[in-house]
């Protein structure tokens, strides 16, 4: 299609002054709009990328990445756990316990979901010492029944470190209701601020304390808990181990506590993606109108070409070039400042804090104080081909119409 008569008459034009300014204008507004709207796409989406990221951080480094539980209380973890780690996903393997109930402290009531974990051991499969505001996992001791609980627990409740409060677990008797409420004093020796929901939902106590809770024998766990390499395999993965131990052993995975809230923020990824496209497509689709105004200019040009021998489809070519390398251009600038601006996200918004002396990501609103980002090329790579392929379509109907001038009727007038 892009002869070199074409490419270099379609170049020759796009960089030639015009002796119509608004033409001119016009094509600079869809260069720089294409431009803006390439630029905000990468920022955004990388913004979005970055908020995920630090949930995933925080949320799964929180919640067991799998977890492999027997038909009864496991006996011997430590043989579970050692056939866990045989496998090349598994990053460490711990003992682990879960069960819910109600917080009670003077007569306010919350739900809580309560983890037993082993304190020497959670470091290898959990972020909660990078959190704790007060208190250390050390302070969990079997037999204390010491409790970490979330910031916003603590807050809602007043509670400090030393405060007592009771756990209220629903436990099946042979009372006529099937169920029966059994309470349980907890310490409290820390506080924890992970962000997001877990830090008015979690709570932590010693595996051994959530054993003698749960009835359990001495040595036996619920569960044994795993921290996976990648942990988007978690299925397959703890499925695959939970089927090598043989019948009577189940898994679970994050998947099923957790996945709705990342599918939930994909989608919403893709929607504002979807959206933000439509800034690129209108500017886009500006060219249109850029290229249909020139084809109204050069129509003695195009007469005077076509009675020198071009055809219809070199005439087609100047103006695709012209109006790709409008597309191309402003996809360029608004990719280049768009990474320059995704990779310095940070740094402005704090630089705006500085200058407006008001704060944009205030830590007692959102769980985390800065703006998140993440550039990822995939990201890059696919808005500038969509601008580009948005930019091309653009140029095909006037470009149509310019090989359909008459050079009989362009010159009538001329």
């Amino acid at each position: 299609m892009f002869r070199p008569l074409s490419l270099f008459i379609g170049i020759r034009y796009t960089g030639a002054k015009r002796r119509n300014h608004f033409i001119s204008f016009i094509s600079m507004t869809s260069m720089i709009g294409l431009a803006l709207g390439v630029l905000a796409m990468i920022v955004v989406l990388s913004v979005m990328n970055g908020f995920q990221k630090e949930m995933s951080t925080r949320i799964l480094g929180m919640v067991p990445h799998a977890s492999i539980a027997g038909a009864q209380a496991l006996d011997n973890w430590q043989a579970v756990a050692d056939t866990a780690r045989k496998h090349p996903q598994v990053v460490a393997a711990v003992p682990f316990a879960e069960l819910e109930g109600m917080l009670s402290y003077r007569g306010a009531m919350q739900p809580v979901q309560l983890q037993g974990v082993e304190p020497a051991l959670e470091g290898q499969v959990s972020i909660i010492g990078e959190h704790l505001q007060q208190g250390r996992l050390s302070d969990l001791r079997e037999g204390e029944f010491g409790v970490l609980i979330g910031e916003i627990t603590a807050r809602r409740f007043q509670l400090r470190v030393g405060d007592k409060l009771a756990l209220i677990v629903p436990e099946l008797s042979s009372v006529p209701g099937g169920i029966s409420p059994r309470m349980q004093r907890l310490n409290v020796v820390g506080i924890f601020k992970v962000g997001a929901e877990l830090d008015s939902s979690l709570a932590l106590i010693h595996v051994a304390d959530a054993a003698h809770i749960q009835r359990l024998q001495p040595g036996q766990v619920q569960s044994v808990r795993l921290k996976l390499r990648d942990l988007y395999q978690a299925p397959q993965v703890a499925a695959s181990i939970a089927s090598g131990l043989g019948e009577g052993y189940k898994s679970s995975d994050w998947t099923l506590t957790q996945g709705s809230l990342f599918s939930a923020m994909k989608m919403e990824k893709t929607m504002i993606g979807l959206l933000l496209l439509l800034i690129v497509a209108v500017a886009a689709f500006n060219i249109i109108a850029t290229l249909i105004m020139v084809v109204a200019d050069k129509g003695g040009d195009i007469a005077i070409l076509r009675t020198l021998g071009a055809t219809p489809r070199q005439i087609m070519g100047i103006f695709m070039v012209q109006g790709t390398i409008i597309g191309v251009i402003g996809t360029l600038i608004g990719a280049l400042l768009g990474i320059l601006a995704a990779l310095n996200v940070s740094e402005l918004v704090g630089w705006i804090e500085q200058v407006s002396g008001q704060q944009v990501m205030s830590s007692d609103v959102y769980f985390i104080s800065n703006l998140p980002s993440q550039l990822l090329a995939s990201d890059v790579l696919l808005i500038c081909s969509a601008a580009f392929g948005l930019s091309f379509l653009a140029t095909l109907y006037p470009a149509w119409r310019a090989a359909q001038v008459q050079p009989a009727e362009a010159l009538r007038y001329e």
